[in-house]
């Protein structure tokens, strides 16, 4: 093992590496996001607004954003430089269970417990299926 990382939660739920820092995500059960430097092993920063656990999570492949999706329904848009949620898409009526941004357009896809996949294009906060 290289190191280890203690969180605050019984379970983490999801993790994702940042494409040019080093950096992870990490998504837990009790609706906190942290942001963990894993070459200091140390905590950057938590994001809290999530009504349940965080399932899904990803980071933006250029700008600075992730993206989360939990078991309240809600997929939320961060900005980790400005440490804030800057938007939430809502349309799943089940858990979400992943979230990703797609490497080359301005799309998030989710998945759900509600038996559905949905696109969403992250720039104009529309589903576009």
């Amino acid at each position: 093992m290289l190191t280890k990382f203690e969180t605050k939660s019984a379970r983490v739920k999801g993790l994702s590496f940042h494409p040019k820092r080093p950096w992870i995500l990490t998504s837990l059960h009790n609706g906190v996001i942290q942001l963990w430097d894993y070459r200091m092993c140390t905590l950057i920063d938590k994001f809290d607004e999530h009504d349940g656990p965080v399932r899904g999570i990803d980071f933006h492949k250029q700008q600075p954003l992730f993206v989360s999706g939990g078991d309240d329904y809600k997929i939320k848009v961060w900005n980790y430089k400005l440490r804030r949620c800057l938007f939430t898409l809502l349309g799943h009526l089940d858990y979400i269970r992943t979230t990703f941004f797609h490497h080359e357009y301005p799309w998030i896809l989710s998945a759900s417990d509600d038996q559905t996949i949905r696109v969403w294009n992250w720039q104009s906060r529309t589903c576009v299926w």
